[in-house]
């Protein structure tokens, strides 16, 4: 079972940026896609962005594209997410995720089986 830890999240004002962090362990990690899913207050969790085991590809939510940007380095375990043009909206605690099974094309929130504690990012308008 693999284990996943975020940070980077914060407190910033409509229009900054913030990059977001996961350090997986307990897994092959270079053989899954991963992901970010966010919960906002009173909704249900949503997909935000996957990228594939070897980053060749990535999908994004709609209401994120062109915003943000999914990474990752797996010599270091790590993806990344790179929140620019941040609206109130996004305001959400963010999830990083992964699927059960390896070389798996994932683009829904349904599609992960394994997150982390979640970090808060609140923006402010």
């Amino acid at each position: 079972q693999v284990q996943l830890v975020e940070s980077g999240g914060g407190l910033v004002q409509a229009g900054g940026s913030l990059r977001l962090s996961c350090a997986a362990s307990g897994g092959t990690f270079s053989s899954y896609t991963m992901g970010w899913l966010r919960q906002a207050p009173g909704k249900e969790r949503e997909f935000v962005a996957s990228i594939t085991w070897a980053g060749s590809m990535t999908y994004y939510a709609d209401s994120v594209k062109g915003r943000f940007t999914i990474s990752r380095d797996n010599a270091k375990n790590s993806v990344y997410l790179q929140m620019n043009s941040l609206k109130p909206e996004d305001t959400a605690v963010y999830y990083c995720a992964a699927p059960s099974r390896p070389f798996a094309f994932v683009s829904t929130e349904k599609g992960f089986d394994s997150w982390g504690q979640g970090t808060q990012v609140t923006v402010s308008s």
